[in-house]
């Protein structure tokens, strides 16, 4: 064990500290099991480091950090690492990378049970899914979602521009003061650009040349990696998969023609929904349904979108139509946020939370398609302040 805690050490002393995202006070720490859960690249394992760091000493052993793709588990198991960890006074467990370790959800429910001083904190892919891992085990964990920074986050991690987080329910009914407060401080629009193809995963700051770069390396090991592991993808359809995201990155906002994608996948139409799915819940899509509430396990989509702008920027082929990088943005502040995003067919772009209607687009954007329509609004990307019902659509980027 005396190995694990020499990388311990030097996982604390490389850990980043210039953003620590306010997910870190909202985390329940103190639970006796706790799973942060997010796409590859948001910062969970940064997180979790970073909780040690402002947490505990330097070199106090009632701590522990480690990740699980580490070879001393090729030899060693979680349950006799929690019995040393605990004999010599151990009391926070923190477990990278659970998915990486074979029948990890057992063997923790197991030390759960016999070590109930022991805190234990896991953290792994948005492709774990702890709810099916083990009924048992489930109801013992409590989940915490991180998704990657939000328009707020941006501001202030990269242009040191610090602003409150605003609910939903604020924001439409107050615009004003918080449009006041961000225009007295700096151009929103310009920045708002910046971000859309910048900045949503925490490693921009690292190189920024390299960002794209990594943004590709992120989706292709969500693929050839997760998706067989977590889900049980025959490594011989990894290509289809990869031809599936290339067709969709290069036609979003994608309304769905479930036959017509298999064809040019091929495989079956089933199937197709199937791989859409296994991609939404890795953070590479996000999928709108017209009704959420009926949503089945084989339900296909009614549109298709990358899980955030960065994502379409790098992966697009061609230029990228701003309208196709509004909606992208509405879509995953919005649902990052904990609202509920349906697709919103003839009656505005988008429907939240069973009330609001939204309608994404520029300044000169009408309401014809929503007029008369209850609690709807216009989202214009390039303009800095309210007027009735036309908002900035920036404003989405600070409910979170």
């Amino acid at each position: 064990m005396e190995t694990l805690f020499r990388r311990h050490d030097q996982y604390m002393a490389n850990t980043p500290m210039a953003i620590v995202r306010e997910s870190m006070q909202e985390i329940g720490w103190d639970g006796r099991l706790i799973a942060v859960v997010g796409a590859r690249g948001v910062g969970k394992s940064t997180l979790m480091k970073q909780y040690v760091r402002l947490n505990y000493e330097v070199y106090d052993r009632s701590v522990l950090y480690c990740s699980l793709d580490s070879v001393y588990f090729s030899t060693h198991t979680l349950l006799d690492l929690a019995e040393r960890f605990v004999i010599s006074g151990g009391t926070r467990l923190m477990l990278d990378e659970v998915h990486k370790y074979g029948g990890w959800s057992k063997e923790v429910k197991e030390i759960y049970e016999l070590y109930p001083q022991l805190k234990i904190v896991i953290s792994g892919s948005s492709l774990l899914q702890i709810l099916n891992a083990d009924a048992d085990l489930s109801r013992r964990c409590v989940r915490y979602f991180l998704g990657g920074l939000s328009f707020r986050e941006f501001l202030r991690f990269y242009k040191n521009l610090d602003f409150r987080k605003s609910s939903l329910p604020q924001v439409l009914a107050h615009p004003g003061p918080l449009c006041a407060e961000v225009n007295s401080m700096c151009r929103p629009v310009g920045l708002f650009k910046e971000y859309l193809a910048y900045g949503y995963f925490p490693f921009y700051m690292e190189r920024a040349s390299d960002y794209y770069i990594k943004i590709g390396q992120v989706v292709n090991f969500v693929i050839d990696v997760e998706l067989p592991l977590l889900r049980k993808v025959e490594v011989s359809n990894l290509g289809k998969i990869k031809a599936l995201v290339g067709i969709i990155a290069g036609n979003v906002p994608y309304e769905l023609d479930a036959s017509k994608l298999a064809r040019a996948v091929g495989v079956g139409r089933d199937t197709v929904v199937e791989y859409l799915r296994h991609l939404a819940d890795a953070g590479i899509f996000n999928l709108l349904y017209s009704d959420t509430k009926s949503i089945g396990k084989l339900s296909r989509p009614d549109k298709i979108y990358l899980e955030n702008s960065n994502l379409l920027y790098a992966l697009a082929d061609s230029e990228v139509r701003i309208r196709t990088a509004r909606e992208t943005f509405a879509v995953t502040q919005l649902r990052n946020a904990g609202h509920t995003v349906e697709y919103g067919r003839k009656c505005g772009d988008f429907r939240v939370d069973g009330r609001y209607t939204f309608e994404i687009g520029g300044s000169d954007k009408g309401f014809a398609q929503i007029a008369g329509v209850a609690d709807s609004y216009i989202l214009s990307d390039d303009i800095e302040t309210p007027t009735g019902r036309r908002l900035p659509l920036w404003l989405l980027g600070f409910l979170s």
